[in-house]
């Protein structure tokens, strides 16, 4: 589980934007009937085209399958399920989708058998891999993260998924309910006494006796919902360019000073709760300010950071629920 940790912290953005489009063509058959054409451009500049909204989607990566079920689309194929259903419970899955290997390494050949229609993935994705799914079905590549504008990205990909799928009106809803979510929370901090309250929110992971922190910077998705929720973020730092996520070790927590700092791990994952494990007994983790006023917020597990609209509405709750105490 290490690993799903790591993957979204070792990825690059991709340079390109994306773009999409829809058109109107008639069928290409002898009938009179007409079909709807879907053409949509990927973040690699690879074109997709669709002779109708794709109904037997696969999802390499979980952001992806959080948006597909968000908007009503069950995903015939998943990168990992179970690590999904560890992360992912504010979105929990609709089906069961047959799980396609790891987001790393899909299975190319359990993808084939599936025979889907469109196959969602990231530029996390290796270059090569994506070749090999272009040869099974259309591959919609997103951008898998982008640190100028991590709220953008997030509404950006759910629109092209939408426009794949023939689901565009949930897309707004989504949209609307987000932005609304947004609105309610931060009048609620506002309330409490909150605004403007330094807010760090960092998870970490435990690799033999070796803890490593990550601190969610102003480019991180968490960090910009933080600032949409009138929280300031403490982090200095200056984090990745796709995920807006860096590093650091609990000595450099001792520069956050008298903040709230929050994290998210999960029980099926123990190494990736060392705020309440292997930090425990740390001299350095009992002396931080923050510890000390019991400042410290483990909120809710399944919740995933990179996800989508719902996950970023069940955190805005957490967050509230947490400094409202």
């Amino acid at each position: 589980m290490r690993r799903l940790l790591l993957t979204v912290a070792a990825a690059t953005a991709a340079t390109i934007a994306l773009s999409a489009c829809g058109t109107t063509e008639p069928a290409a058959d002898k009938s009179n009937k007409s079909a709807e054409r879907i053409t949509l451009t990927g973040a690699s500049g690879t074109k997709v085209e669709l002779d109708g909204p794709a109904k037997k989607v696969v999802g390499t990566e979980w952001n992806v399958v959080e948006h597909l079920v968000s908007l009503g689309v069950e995903p015939v194929g998943v990168a990992d399920v179970k690590g999904y259903k560890t992360w992912d419970t504010a979105v929990p899955l609709t089906n069961e989708p047959k799980d396609i290997g790891t987001r790393g390494e899909p299975s190319m050949d359990t993808v084939a058998a599936l025979a889907p229609d469109l196959i969602v993935a990231t530029s996390d994705l290796p270059a090569a891999a994506l070749a090999q799914l272009r040869k099974i079905a259309p591959v919609l590549d997103l951008k898998a993260a982008d640190a100028a504008d991590p709220l953008g990205q997030m509404t950006g990909e759910l629109d092209l998924i939408a426009k794949a799928t023939g689901t565009t009106e949930q897309a707004d809803k989504l949209k609307k309910g987000f932005e609304a979510k947004l609105a309610e929370g931060k009048q609620e901090l506002e309330k409490a006494g909150h605004a403007g309250t330094e807010f760090a929110f960092a998870d970490g992971y435990v690799t033999g006796n070796q803890v490593s922190i990550r601190p969610y910077t102003s480019g991180s998705l968490i960090g910009a919902v933080n600032e949409k929720l009138g929280l300031k973020n403490p982090w200095t730092m200056k984090g990745d360019p796709a995920y807006g996520l860096a590093a650091t070790d609990v000595e450099g927590l001792t520069k956050l000073g008298d903040v709230e700092f929050a994290y998210i791990g999960s029980d099926g994952d123990k190494g990736s709760t060392p705020f309440t494990g292997a930090l425990a007994g740390n001299a350095v983790w009992k002396s931080l300010p923050f510890v000390k006023a019991d400042k410290v917020h483990r909120l809710p597990d399944g919740v995933w950071m990179f996800g989508g609209t719902g996950s970023m509405e069940s955190y805005v709750d957490s967050v509230v629920a947490a400094l409202k105490k």
